[in-house]
This record gives structure tokens, sequence and C-alpha cells, in this order.
């Protein structure tokens, strides 16, 4: 479209033209990519169901964006609302799905002399914890392993940085898991941590 064939547009025109239209297009692409980022992590977990209902909205989704390129080729506006909506979406996918938190991780941390300490307080907050013996290349080293529910994985941090900040950890995704002890969500403890002395 021409500058002059613009400016002879009505003002409503050209307020659908650009602004409605890469506005939708915008918002379109948001709503499809973040549901793709979710559903492409639901994929990882094996949640097939929910996977193929959220790839069915997203591409319903995606045909109402893409058909609007397609009416407006010659509108420069709309490919920069399709590329923004497209980065912005993955950003908001990953911010919904960190929200969320789904599935279960494993913790494995490492220390070298603090393992009482570290056991007695992640079992008092809940946790299930496997403590094992390890040889390192400094001698033999206290491994403490925990599968929990991934939104209570940074607990599991904070507790290890209070009371073990030289402690080696390190977190895995776990796709599924069965039996054992997850933990749950304890009472709140009777003792301060800020009495337990650190080694």
């Amino acid at each position: 479209m021409s500058i002059n064939e613009w400016v002879n547009l009505p003002l409503s025109a050209n307020i659908i033209h650009y602004v409605i239209i890469p506005l939708f297009i915008f918002v379109a692409r948001i709503v499809d990519v973040s549901i793709g980022t979710i559903r492409i992590i639901m994929i990882s977990r094996g949640n097939r169901f929910t996977a193929s209902v959220m790839g069915f909205f997203e591409i319903i989704i995606w045909l109402g964006a893409i058909a609007q390129i397609f009416q407006n080729l010659n509108n420069v506006v709309c490919y920069i609302a399709y590329g923004g909506g497209f980065a912005m979406g993955n950003y908001i996918g990953i911010s919904i799905e960190n929200r969320l938190a789904l599935g279960v991780q494993a913790v494995q941390i490492i220390t070298a002399d603090n393992l009482k300490t570290l056991s007695m307080v992640l079992r008092e907050e809940g946790f299930g914890v496997t403590n094992l013996k390890a040889n390192g290349q400094k001698g033999e080293l206290d491994f403490i392993h925990i599968i929990t529910p991934r939104r209570r994985t940074r607990q599991v941090l904070q507790i290890v940085n209070q009371f073990d900040p030289k402690a080696f950890v390190s977190v895995t995704d776990i796709r599924s898991a069965h039996a054992g002890y997850f933990g749950v969500k304890t009472r709140t403890s009777w003792w301060p941590r800020g009495i337990v002395k650190k080694k």
C-alpha cells in the first residue's frame, strides 16, 4: 500500500488495518506459543492426553493468526506483531510452566562433613532422604539423594545453602517415579533453624 493510499483510507480503516489486526495476531501468537511451550513439556513428561488437548487449541489459534497474515501480506506491522507474539509467547510459556512447577525432580547433595545436620533438617521439613557413602577425589564423602515434587526443589536448595554452602548439589528432572517416599509438607518445625549449629 502506497503512502497516498494509506492517507486516503478512512480513519477507522487505518485503525483496523494497522492496530486491531496486528494486535489480534500478536495476542494469538502469545497464546498459541505459550500453549505450545507447555505442550512440549507435557510430552516430555508423558502426559499424552493433556498434550493432545493443548495441541488442538494451539493449532486452531495459530490458524487464526496465520490467516490474518495471508490476508494482509502488504502490512508490515502484521509481520512485526507475528514475530513479537512468538518471542513473547516463548517467554510467557516458560514462565507459566515454572510457576506451575509440574513433575518431580531428583536432588543429589554431596557433603564432606555436614550429613547429620542436613539429613535432620530435610527430614524435619518432610523430605524423603536417602544417605549413601561415596568416594571422591578428596576421600570419603556423604551422598544425600532426594526425590521431591518440583515445586519444593527450591526449598531443598535453600536448606542446603543455609546449612552447608560448600555442598555440591545437582538437580535432575524425572519423567516418572514409582513407589518410594516423595515427601510431604509437614507442620512447622518446633525448633528454630538458627539453633542448629553448622559444622
